[in-house]
């Protein structure tokens, strides 16, 4: 691939704008939003002057509901040898492409599981992609050259190319990505009218579930727009778990001991399931998920205490895995917990109390 052209400088577009601009490829921008198209440029992501002839790949980098618009509009000008999308629905767009008319031979639809709360242009970076699975949903219509296209992009950008078809990838966003931003949401609804008591309570738990809350409503109302059959199928499922729950928890509250016995069974039902689909929930670099030991350190929030703990611990030869810290309320510190093979943990944990670290037992 020599040339592209992305229509859409949002978070998504101008991140593999930056990937293919940064190992050779010439990247022509475009946006409804020309101011958005020239931030794009600035930031070393291509050029918002338009090419001169056909490229070999149009990346279409809209909102769902205008995807089928605006690559229909790409091929009937003829900009590129090859066309793909990068919305995070597949199915919809697809047959919304195909009633308008188009060549689907030259199309693939793909979405690059990858992304940030923060969007728009100034969120990009050019390793947003890496390692991150980016699905492909080619069918038979789809051109060799095409699917190659898209391969070629996929390594440009570093990730992991799955292929799916379109409507199970839609049923399995719908699981994974969709149905966890309504449920963040409607948690974090819970926090707007909380006594301010209790808001101040808030530790890491209430940030992990939280934190996807903070994403663009407008973004995510196109996305589910676009998916609303799956993701409802998956809410029924846990609205149907919520109600049992409700009831087991009224449950606990009787008088009567079996009663309470029962509660009790169905919170320990919906709680056991749940370390059985966390277990299921892929490992570091997608393998099988690896059991870690935690080493906590007491940290005090001050410039280079981070990469002091990384440094001692790459002194012993210990490879951190995983890493979270939680912030200590109303102090200047806090705790890093460090997640390690289970065989480092005691020689870790010996050689930062020597020198001189705080351990958490």
């Amino acid at each position: 691939m020599r040339t592209a052209l992305v229509i859409g400088t949002g978070l998504i577009g101008t991140s593999a704008a930056l990937a293919l601009a940064g190992r050779g490829v010439e990247v022509h921008l475009v946006d409804h939003d020309a101011a958005q198209a020239r931030t794009a440029a600035a930031l070393g992501a291509g050029t918002d002057e338009p090419p001169e002839g056909p490229v070999d790949l149009a990346v279409v980098a809209v909102p769902p509901a205008h995807v089928a618009t605006a690559l229909a509009e790409a091929m009937r000008a003829g900009v590129a040898r090859g066309y793909l999308d990068v919305a995070s629905v597949k199915g919809g767009p697809r047959r919304e492409l195909e009633a308008l008319g188009a060549d689907l031979s030259a199309y693939i639809g793909t979405h690059p599981m990858s992304g940030k709360e923060r969007s728009g242009p100034l969120a990009a970076t050019a390793d947003l992609f890496e390692g991150r699975p980016w699905v492909l949903t080619p069918t038979r219509d789809t051109h060799t050259e095409v699917l190659n296209l898209a391969l070629e992009l996929v390594a440009l950008c570093r990730a992991v190319p799955v292929v799916m078809d379109a409507d199970a990838h839609d049923r399995a966003v719908a699981l994974v990505s969709h149905t966890p931003q309504l449920i963040s949401s409607m948690v974090a609804a819970r926090l707007e009218d909380a006594d301010d008591t209790a808001v101040r309570l808030c530790g890491q738990g209430i940030r992990d579930v939280t934190r996807i809350a903070a994403s663009d409503p407008r973004m995510w109302l196109d996305i589910l727009s676009a998916n609303p059959g799956p993701v409802a199928d998956v809410l029924a499922g846990v609205a149907a778990d919520l109600d049992e729950t409700v009831q087991s928890l009224r449950a606990l509250q009787a008088a009567d001991e079996s009663k309470r016995r029962t509660g009790a069974e169905g919170i320990e039902d919906v709680l056991r399931r749940g370390n059985a689909g966390r277990a299921r929930v892929p490992g570091k670099h997608g393998a099988a998920p690896a059991a870690y030991e935690t080493v906590a350190v007491l940290i005090s929030d001050k410039p280079g205490e981070l990469a002091r703990i990384f440094a001692d611990a790459g002194r012993v030869g210990v490879n951190i895995e995983d890493v979270r810290i939680e912030h200590a309320t109303g102090q200047q510190a806090g705790v890093v917990q460090l997640m390690v093979q289970p065989a480092a943990a005691q020689v870790l944990s010996a050689s930062l109390r020597e020198r001189g670290w705080a351990l958490r037992q």
